[in-house]
């Protein structure tokens, strides 16, 4: 059984989805009653409600292998469709929504959203995204904030490997992850700035607070983070995917990323400092063309293959995913998706798009992606 054993931080995973009307492929703004009927139905602890009354959100308990997450998510999913099911709605995991205009004023209740709302305006009104983010267990939060040093460089290498969001409100955007590139128009969104300490990182965030880019000190929401509530590293620059094998083999792969990088904090290595305007020119690069093309590798400073950037990835955190037996079935899961020997995410929305239903044709596709009961193996994530 891949996954877990002595020494290996526990990961848990969060997925949004949005709530679509089956006839129409429309978003609908009925989150309020479908996380009502979950509560209902005694999954209050998994299924919540998000930013926009068009979307939920589900996660999972922390986990130690993958097999359990692999159950937990698809548990989440099937308690999150069994609720929009009872309001005449299903689920759809995309990163952005494909049919229906997203209205501004349809935001959920909640101080914070509120605030958001009320600090970046216009930048709001057509905010809907949805996200898979994963966290690994790390009580310390000086290490957990050094780890986003490490990860900065891997990150636009995440957004493409993630990229599930070609479509928004019915039209083709042309990128492959339309949601990282509306959260690359905030100024703290995104990837992290860098971070040679917490004191630095605290000034940071103070002048960011004060001139009101940021809302709270205490709760940023950069791509790599120290959870400000949990005892963890929070990833969240990967669109939400349908596919539940995607999902966990993206979750054991931060995994790995993320231990490797506490191991070069722990031996006193506190990251490469790479630019941040090349940072984000990655992430902008890997937003528009996604797995199958070229990005860029901030170490080495040049454009290389997907494929070369996938492998050397891999072997960056190889030794980790080997202690967990995860390397294999990391490396099956995603090297198609990067060699294009299997359609997924943005590529897969546009295949079905192409179809005779077109972007109705799309949403009924994710919707069976999303709610789909797996198998027993699910390539081997047992």
């Amino acid at each position: 059984m891949p996954g877990g054993g002595p020494g290996v931080p526990l990961l848990g995973v969060e997925e949004e989805f949005f709530l679509v009307d089956p006839a129409t492929g429309r978003i609908r703004p009925r989150a309020t009653e479908v996380v009502a009927a979950a509560r209902a139905a005694g999954h209050g602890g998994s299924v919540s409600g998000e930013f926009t009354l068009y979307q939920i959100e589900t996660r999972t308990p922390p986990c130690a292998g993958l097999a359990r997450l692999r159950a937990e998510l698809a548990a989440a999913r099937r308690a999150a469709a069994a609720a929009a099911r009872a309001h005449g709605l299903r689920l759809c995991a995309s990163g952005t929504p494909l049919l229906g205009r997203v209205d501004p004023a349809a935001v959920a209740d909640h101080p914070r959203y509120r605030a958001g709302t009320a600090q970046y305006r216009g930048m709001m009104a057509d905010f809907a995204l949805s996200a898979q983010h994963v966290h690994v267990h790390c009580p310390d939060a000086e290490e957990a904030l050094l780890v986003g040093n490490h990860l900065r460089p891997w990150l636009p290498l995440l957004v493409a490997l993630g990229a599930n969001a070609p479509y928004h409100q019915g039209r083709d955007t042309g990128y492959a992850s339309w949601r990282s590139v509306v959260r690359l128009r905030f100024p703290c969104l995104g990837p992290p700035p860098y971070a040679a300490s917490a004191a630095g990182a605290g000034r940071t965030a103070r002048l960011i607070a004060a001139s009101e880019a940021m809302l709270d000190t205490s709760l940023p929401f950069w791509d790599v983070r120290p959870n400000p509530r949990l005892p963890t590293v929070e990833v969240r620059c990967l669109d939400v995917v349908p596919e539940l094998d995607d999902a966990v083999a993206l979750a054991a792969l931060v995994r790995g990323l993320v231990r490797v990088s506490l191991r070069a904090v722990r031996a006193g290595d506190v990251g490469p400092p790479v630019a941040a305007e090349e940072v984000r020119a990655a992430y902008w690069k890997a937003a528009r063309d996604g797995p199958t093309g070229t990005g860029v590798d901030l170490l080495a400073g040049r454009l290389r293959p997907g494929v070369e950037l996938l492998g050397g990835l891999l072997e960056h955190v190889g030794e980790a995913l080997s202690e967990t037996g995860e390397l294999d079935l990391v490396r099956a899961r995603l090297s198609g998706v990067v060699g294009g020997g299997r359609v997924a995410g943005a590529a897969a929305q546009r295949a079905a798009a192409a179809a005779p239903g077109g972007l109705k044709g799309a949403v009924r596709w994710l919707v069976e992606a999303t709610e789909r009961e797996p198998d027993g193996g699910g390539d081997g994530f047992v």
